[in-house]
């Protein structure tokens, strides 16, 4: 089926959105054609590390204050420079605007670019300063968001067909927030079609590559946002996470990325696929950042200005200052699910933050598998997404087909089913309110028992994988259960430090994710990695996922997202000072 619209199918339709958006990169700010070629191609079957090649310094387009800008500067740094006048916000817009068109032409990373907008926004910026007004916290700061924010006169496409061409009439309350705080909102980023896959690909925008790897996916759906980080052509952005959205890119990319408590940060009036009140998991919005406190300054600047004002799904809760409870955390170990074994770098990530917080007086507390539940908090999740078959609607009204990602998920859950007995009972008798009953029911029963092991272990919080895998082939990394579990639970989550597998220095990179390369260098070196055959994922050359972010999550109880927070940084600080 190929629906027409005006005469034009869905592919010529989603070809002239490209084109439309391929236009809007200033000719001067184009990749010279003699370093693409120095590039293997085709780029989503070779492997290019985009960031160690420095690909983007090589291509001349930025000056050197314009690098300095963006690579030398953190989220702290850029607002207390524009705040005293060292920095003008129409430089730093600009700095980012066009390492952003780079990042977009190497790896896919972004929807709509407002680079005329963002400019005139700054100039607007620059004269209130230069009368002696700051507008507000992040005055001047430039933030990219995912494609799911409205922002009024853009399209919030999606990745979907039958979204096209529909301008959004008003800012999603965040937006409007955003800007009121002083920001300058100058692109939007890629994500998977539906926005429930890890491999950010659809229809419209194509694939977006992870800028370590670009044979490898960069996580999902907030993989647009993660790519375009990792690159630095945003110092802060916001994606929204339902199932490990923004951890997941978070560690497939190398960043701080943080999934708060659900209802903390405004997350309405924003475009999506899913049936009007169909919200069963409640989708939260969240920041990602190369810079842990970014991500801090996010929320205490969000926060302070009493959101539900703008957004009345908020829970409108001002940011907490909360100290570190203590020297010492009580820190839980999730293990590995016999469901869902871990790759080999995922592991070793795993044991040596646990061996090094051990080792600098941290007390572990070994959970077990029978008390962590992670298979049936993922049956539960699985089956409350199953409720709403809204994305599939919008496929079939529009014609388009399902990516390849789509295909394999459902491969993946089939072959779970065969060798898995579920724990949940059987509902394909239900009429579906009574399933939605029977499903609360034992979520809500999934939250107390952990609740009782929470106190029973007097836990201050607890570490995980963020995922079976490092960043993986695209089209290929499936199920998401060790960030799906978390979100059953609605804790507030983090991904924090990470280790690249074959480097020895270390990278302090996200909340829920930890790099710690020295460890690298101990890593059993295996011809292959078996990631997984019972699930049906693919037999990996070692060498193909080298130097490949790896980490781990980081997460607290329900509405502690300032604990979470500051424990998260007591916990990068000691792993830093372990290396």
């Amino acid at each position: 089926m190929s629906a027409v619209v005006d005469g034009a199918n869905w592919q010529e339709r989603a070809a002239k959105k490209r084109q439309e958006c391929a236009n809007k990169i200033p000719e001067e700010w184009k990749i010279p054609t003699q370093l693409l070629a120095e590039l293997e191609t085709p780029f989503a079957d070779k492997k290019n590390d985009l960031i160690r090649a420095q690909t983007i310094r090589k291509s001349g387009i930025l000056t050197d204050r314009e690098l300095e800008i963006t690579e030398d500067y953190q989220v702290d740094d850029l607002i207390s420079a524009l705040a005293d006048g060292s920095l003008t916000s129409v430089e730093v817009t600009l700095a980012y605007s066009k390492r952003a068109a780079l990042a977009q032409q190497l790896v896919s990373c972004l929807t709509e670019t407002m680079f005329e907008e963002a400019r005139e926004r700054a100039v607007f910026l620059d004269g209130q300063r230069a009368q002696g007004k700051l507008v507000g916290p992040l005055h001047g700061l430039p933030i990219s968001i995912k494609d799911n924010f409205n922002f009024k006169g853009v399209d919030s496409t999606i990745g979907m067909v039958s979204f096209l061409d529909e301008k959004s009439q008003e800012n999603s309350p965040l937006v409007d927030i955003l800007l009121g705080l002083g920001a300058v909102l100058f692109v939007k980023t890629n994500v998977p079609q539906t926005m429930m896959t890890t491999d950010s690909h659809n229809n419209v925008f194509d694939r977006t590559l992870n800028p370590w790897n670009i044979k490898l996916g960069p996580g999902g759906s907030s993989g647009g946002e993660g790519a375009l980080i990792a690159l630095r052509g945003s110092p802060l952005g916001v994606g929204t996470d339902i199932g490990g959205s923004i951890r997941i890119p978070a560690h497939c990319c190398g960043l701080y990325g943080f999934r708060p408590s659900a209802q903390r940060v405004p997350n309405g009036g924003m475009r999506g696929f899913n049936t009007s009140g169909m919200k069963f998991l409640l989708s939260c919005a969240g920041p990602l950042s190369s810079d842990l406190n970014g991500i801090e300054t996010f929320f205490k600047s969000v926060f302070e200005t009493e959101p539900g004002r703008l957004d009345s799904s908020v829970l409108d809760i001002p940011w907490r200052e909360v100290p570190v409870k203590c020297s010492t955390l009580k820190i839980g170990v999730v293990p590995e699910s016999s469901i869902f074994p871990l790759h080999p770098p995922v592991r070793r990530a795993l044991t040596e933050a646990v061996r090094l917080l051990e080792a600098q007086g941290h007390q572990i507390v070994q959970l077990t598998e029978e008390e962590c539940r992670i298979v049936e908090s993922n049956e539960i999740g699985w089956s409350l997404f199953g409720l709403d078959q809204g994305s599939q609607k919008h496929l079939e009204s529009s014609g388009e087909p399902p990516v390849p990602a789509m295909h394999f998920l459902g491969k993946q859950a089939e072959k779970l089913m065969g060798f898995y007995k579920p724990s949940l009972p059987d509902t394909t008798s239900l009429d579906p309110l009574h399933k939605l009953a029977l499903l609360n029911t034992h979520r809500a029963n999934l939250r107390e028992a952990y609740r009782k092991m929470w106190l029973e272990h007097d836990l201050d919080i607890c570490i995980a994988p963020p995922a079976q895998t490092t960043a993986v082939p695209h089209d290929t990394f499936g199920l998401a259960p060790y960030t799906t579990f978390t979100n059953v639970l609605d804790v507030s989550q983090i991904t924090a430090a990470t280790l690249c597998s074959n480097s020895n220095t270390y990278r302090s990179i996200h909340l829920v994710s930890y790099h710690l390369g020295k460890s690298a260098s101990r890593m059993p070196m295996k011809a292959l990695w078996l990631m997984n055959t019972n699930l049906g994922l693919t037999v990996n050359d070692f060498e193909q996922l080298k130097g490949t972010p790896c980490s781990i999550q980081l997460f607290t109880t329900t509405m502690r997202d300032e604990e979470c927070l500051q424990m998260a940084k007591q916990i990068d600080q000691c792993l830093k000072n372990s290396i």
